[in-house]
């Protein structure tokens, strides 16, 4: 079954006829187009793809499965017409369009035609990953990997936390990237309490430990990984202690990664282990995320997350401790869920590594 015919198939849940798909990513998993500018109609009997004329070569190249057509410089335009006869129920993804939007959107269409609130829709079937989708994921995994490795020869102390992140995502480039999937993470000492730390223009100094979380973008597809170095093997020790709890921690929740799970029983795994060590409160994201098109996408393992793991979806396993004015810990690991668990696609080592 294609993807379009997984989508539709949702349809009866959704409450709809006809789906508009115009998010960019959304666009380009259901037709293949990756240009700025284009729509879609979806339906059991509709595939329509509108673009402009700037992108028409692009779309001949890479759009699939769907009728495409030259519209108009406003492509909303297009959406005037043709339309089955009779009502139609016509989805929109409503976590995408702005008020203004749907408010043009109203204007162009005929009046018969009802638009439906249907966010999600997409994205529920990209939330289950096929298998040449998990080899590109792994293939952009396996770049970081070798990113982290050359960094580990390389060295840290003395270099400057937005040195290592240029020389990061530079090096990610040379290898073959599209770029990061994400703007790169290294924070040194006291500034790993930061979660989404910025790099600073700060040397990185011995004995302390460095949290350098990067991904790879790959043929579209994101990678992400956090790995969380000493500089020197005479680390404080409270700085030890908390690397031990989340590696522990981090061990224990890839242990209960399986379908079936919900995403709330995964993180209560890890956090429960923090906790128990006397960290709870200083664990205070969400245990993961998907990870596909988009570095940041369903579904989710946190506090809140009912929903259960499926085969095919790609996660990360996060844990992080955190302590302001001290420093932090996050140690992360991307993984596909499979019949009997979960394999892991990012393979640096997660021990305590020294790197001077």
């Amino acid at each position: 079954m294609s993807r379009a015919d997984r989508v539709c198939a949702r349809f009866a849940d959704a409450g709809i006829d006809l789906l508009l798909v115009a998010e960019p990513v959304n666009l380009r998993y259901l037709t293949g187009f990756t240009g700025s500018n284009g729509l879609a109609v979806l339906g059991p009997q509709t595939r329509r793809f509108v673009t402009d004329f700037r992108y028409l070569e692009r779309a001949e190249q890479e759009v699939v499965g769907f009728d495409r057509e030259r519209g108009p410089q406003e492509l909303l335009d297009a959406l005037k017409g043709p339309w089955p006869e009779g009502p139609v129920r016509l989805g929109f993804d409503d976590a995408h369009v702005a008020v203004r939007t749907h408010g043009r959107l109203r204007e162009k269409l005929p009046e018969r035609v009802e638009l439906v609130p249907a966010g999600g829709v997409v994205e529920g079937v990209r939330a289950i990953k096929e298998p040449e989708e998990v080899e590109r994921i792994g293939a952009a995994a396996e770049l970081a990997d070798t990113v982290f490795r050359e960094l580990a020869e390389a060295g840290l102390v003395g270099r400057t936390e937005r040195e290592v992140a240029i020389w990061l995502e530079h090096r990610m480039r040379q290898l073959g990237a599209d770029g990061p999937s994400f703007d790169s993470i290294v924070a040194s000492a006291e500034h790993g309490a930061l979660p989404h730390a910025s790099p600073r223009d700060v040397a990185i100094v011995p004995d302390t430990l460095v949290t350098l979380d990067l991904g790879a973008s790959l043929d579209g597809y994101a990678s992400d990984c956090t790995r969380t170095w000493a500089t020197g093997a005479d680390l404080p020790e409270a700085l030890a202690e908390i690397y031990a709890v989340c590696e522990r921690a981090q061990r224990e929740a890839l242990a209960a990664v399986a379908p079936g799970r919900t995403g709330k029983a995964v993180d209560a795994v890890a956090r429960d282990a923090i906790t128990a060590a006397g960290y709870g409160e200083s664990f205070g994201h969400g245990l993961g995320h998907g990870v596909g098109l988009e570095v940041h996408e369903a579904p989710r393992l946190s506090r809140t997350a009912d929903g259960e793991l499926k085969p095919g979806n790609v996660v990360t396993v996060e844990p992080g401790i955190y302590l302001p004015g001290v420093g932090g810990v996050r140690i992360e690991d991307l993984v596909v869920v499979t019949e009997g668990g979960c394999d892991v696609l990012t393979h640096t080592p997660k021990g305590l590594t020294v790197v001077a």
